[in-house]
């Protein structure tokens, strides 16, 4: 799984305030990678939100798991992950779809493959809630 197609480099750029950045946030979370074994594999992901850019999420999952050895990162819209905790959403690279009461399932998709990785909802929400808080700040 590479997501070299969904994240464009990152342009830099200087500010003109001497103010802090606000801070990252970042929630690591246990995911699973379902495949057709009857056994789950547990992984660590980082969920992170770069104040910067509000209207985007961002999966890491760790080097171990790309044949690149290096962190793989999906990039994608904030609205998209809200929605598909309640309903099944998305077209292209990133779906997402309530499973059951408690679980979320995000797919990827990438000129590699498929990988279908279920989240806790919970753990999901918690950080969607955070990333709410450095957007409101920023807007009042």
């Amino acid at each position: 799984m590479s997501a070299a197609a969904e994240n464009p480099p990152a342009g830099t750029s200087a500010t003109a305030t001497a103010t802090a950045p606000d801070p990252v946030v970042e929630e690591r979370v246990r995911a699973r990678v379902i495949t057709d074994d009857p056994l789950y594999r547990a992984i660590p992901v980082a969920l992170r939100f770069v104040p910067a850019e509000p209207l985007a999420v961002r999966i890491v999952f760790p080097a171990d798991l790309s044949p690149e050895g290096t962190d793989n990162e999906w990039v994608f819209p904030r609205a998209l992950l809200e929605a598909g905790l309640q309903a099944p959403t998305g077209t292209g690279d990133v779906r997402v779809w309530p499973c059951g009461r408690v679980q979320a399932v995000v797919e990827f998709h990438s000129p590699e493959g498929v990988a279908v990785v279920q989240f806790d909802i919970a753990a999901l929400r918690r950080f969607l809630r955070r990333t709410n808080a450095p957007t409101a700040a920023a807007t009042r």
